[in-house]
């Protein structure tokens, strides 16, 4: 790593979508606020994976709220790897599960959450949401905004 530079390999570069989520590489910078607990959000609001039974499309709301310790995660490289899931068959709970248990084992946050708002395949929506650690004490954690599927009610 130069010095000041994160090691990085995709940001600034031009990488094509990994062929399927094992292959994509899921990258980490320094926090340089590793002495504050803080609150940091993505939001997939277009994630998509196929169904492995039947290869249809599923399509899901993903937001992702940790609170970093060392590590943050980078941001392209969790588009990419989010990508790489739209070839990939897994039912709603393996694929939002894996993202979180992935990140989490990669940049160790003191606290990591991740809901998947899926949206209806067969007339059922299936939401699912896995978290890790505690929040600290004093962090503010907004609600995640996404809505419960009410069909056109």
């Amino acid at each position: 790593m130069a010095a000041g530079k994160p090691d990085i390999t995709q940001l600034g570069k031009q990488v094509g979508i990994p062929e399927s989520p094992e292959e994509a590489e899921l990258e980490r910078v320094p926090n340089p606020h590793a002495d504050t607990d803080y609150v940091a959000r993505f939001t997939a609001p277009e994630f998509t994976s196929l169904c492995p039974v039947t290869d249809q499309p599923d399509f899901a709301h993903l937001v992702i709220d940790y609170v970093p310790g060392k590590w943050l995660l980078e941001s392209k490289s969790l588009k990419l790897y989010l990508a790489a899931f739209r070839n990939h068959g897994a039912f709603h709970e393996d694929c939002t599960v894996a993202i979180g248990k992935r990140i989490s084992g990669l940049i160790k946050p003191k606290y990591l959450r991740i809901g998947g708002y899926w949206y209806p395949r067969g007339g059922i929506p299936i939401d699912v949401f896995w978290q890790t650690g505690m929040l600290p004490k004093d962090v503010w954690l907004p609600e995640q905004g996404v809505q419960p599927y009410r069909g056109r009610g």
